[in-house]
């Protein structure tokens, strides 16, 4: 069975769980989130099954027993894949298909393929390639029968035989040139990505000055809408799982003078391969250098708490459990409100409950957010000449100005900046007579 087509679009699947100890899942229906993923794929599901074990088996995963069941199943709706809510060794994979007789896939490999058929840009396809790559290497095996060792055939010299003089011996495996094939390939795509990295890097770096809000959450929790609603991007919105896979990043006017940049990044699930959040690592970039974390939560899922635990752990793969974030209870208008309230307890105290598709909540968030940007700016207090268009500019579209007066042929202005734009002043030699912090600021700066 090659193990290169992942695709699963219009086939007959059936899904396969096994509930271990101490798993995640929703219990009413613990393969739901499977369903939608394949469903997402693009894939028929025509049957379930489901086993507890108190642990996995080492051959086929699932007991002998329940194989059987599944290979009755198989036949019985004619299916042609069966999907995994778990990861399989390669050798699970290879004995399975063997029983089976059909093409078997795992929960990686199943998002693997949807993040496959949303890739559109340059970056998302490498990222993705690299992921798939990373994931099928150790699961190839040889496919050519025909070409069981090539150049030598165990040391032949007779009429047509391949190789001669300097070329016997037995010869290199079919398998072994696959590998060293892909291997080449991903050596390759980490260098393109590399590129694309540094690129991406010197980009955030050069929005250092402003402050950042990254938008995280689960898939399909209603990150895009909100981004659509606060900004007016009009970013893609689908009722699909990864419907966003490269990150936008949009200008916020929390009010006229307040600007902040947000960003949409791709959607997390639960037990999402790592060697993906290692692939898209450039993508999130903007979460990591984030100076604060919008956390959506879709309010009206059953298992909130648990998608929320899954995204807490990604963040903390990439190292962002640590950074400010305000939790948002999302699709607040298709739920009751009594019913959302252990929801808020086991999220968080202070979430905020909003909906991203009627507007409810959005200025308490915007609230929250200035509160947030202020915390991290510079209140301060300068007096200048007033014709000294250059630094009257500079403020007037980098800061937020409290006061203005105007004393003869000087100004004196209060004003919040951001604290990594406040060395930029220090361009204006010489423009500035007085520089002082307002009270209680630990700032004495002079001329």
């Amino acid at each position: 069975m090659e193990r290169t087509e992942l695709s699963v679009r219009r086939e007959r699947a059936v899904l396969v769980g096994l509930l271990l100890p101490g798993m995640q899942t929703d219990l009413r229906d613990p393969l739901a989130e499977l369903r939608s993923l394949a469903r997402t794929a693009g894939a028929h599901v025509v049957d379930h099954v489901l086993q507890k074990r108190s642990k996995s088996d080492p051959a086929l995963f699932v007991g002998r027993g329940k194989v059987e069941e599944i290979a009755r199943r198989v036949q019985d709706h004619e299916a042609n894949v069966v999907i995994f809510d778990n990861d399989l060794s390669p050798a699970q994979l290879r004995d399975l298909e063997q029983v089976l007789n059909c093409k078997i896939v795992d929960r990686s490999e199943l998002i693997l393929d949807i993040f496959a058929t949303r890739a559109q840009t340059k970056q998302a396809r490498l990222q993705v390639e690299l992921a798939q790559l990373e994931y099928t290497a150790p699961r190839l095996r040889g496919m050519w029968g025909h070409l069981e060792r090539i150049a030598g055939a165990g040391g032949a010299t007779g009429p047509g035989t391949v190789g001669g003089i300097g070329t016997r011996g037995p010869g290199e495996r079919q398998i072994e040139i696959d590998r060293r094939l892909v291997q080449k390939r991903v050596s390759y795509l980490n260098e393109q990505l590399a590129r694309i990295d540094r690129r991406r890097l010197r980009e955030v770096k050069s929005r250092a000055e402003q402050f950042k809000v990254s938008l995280v959450g689960y898939t399909n929790a209603g990150k895009s809408t909100l981004m659509n609603t606060l900004t007016g991007a009009e970013v893609l919105v689908e009722d699909k799982l990864f419907a966003t896979l490269d990150t936008r990043t949009r200008k916020w006017w929390l009010e006229p003078g307040q600007l902040v940049l947000l960003s949409d990044t791709v959607g997390f699930v639960r037990d999402l391969p790592h060697h993906l959040v290692a692939s898209f690592r450039a993508t999130l970039e903007e979460v990591i250098h984030a100076n604060l974390l919008l956390h959506v939560v879709d309010g009206a899922s059953p298992v909130a708490d648990q998608q929320f635990r899954a995204v807490r752990q990604v963040l903390a793969e990439l190292g962002c459990q640590d950074k400010p974030e305000l939790t948002l209870l999302n699709k607040m208008d298709a739920v009751d409100e009594y019913s959302v309230a252990p929801v808020v307890e086991q999220l968080a105290k202070d979430a905020i409950r909003i909906s991203a598709k009627t507007g409810q909540g959005l200025d308490r968030l915007g609230q929250r957010v200035r509160q947030a940007r202020q915390s991290d700016q510079v209140r301060a207090h300068l007096r200048t000449g007033a014709g000294n268009g250059r630094l009257l500019a500079f403020l007037a579209s980098e800061a937020e100005v409290i006061e203005r007066r105007f004393l003869g042929d000087y100004v004196e202005i209060s004003f919040r900046i951001n604290r990594a734009k406040f060395p930029r002043l220090y361009e204006f030699n010489g423009s500035f007579e007085q520089l002082e912090p307002w009270p209680n600021d630990n700032l004495a700066v002079q001329k």
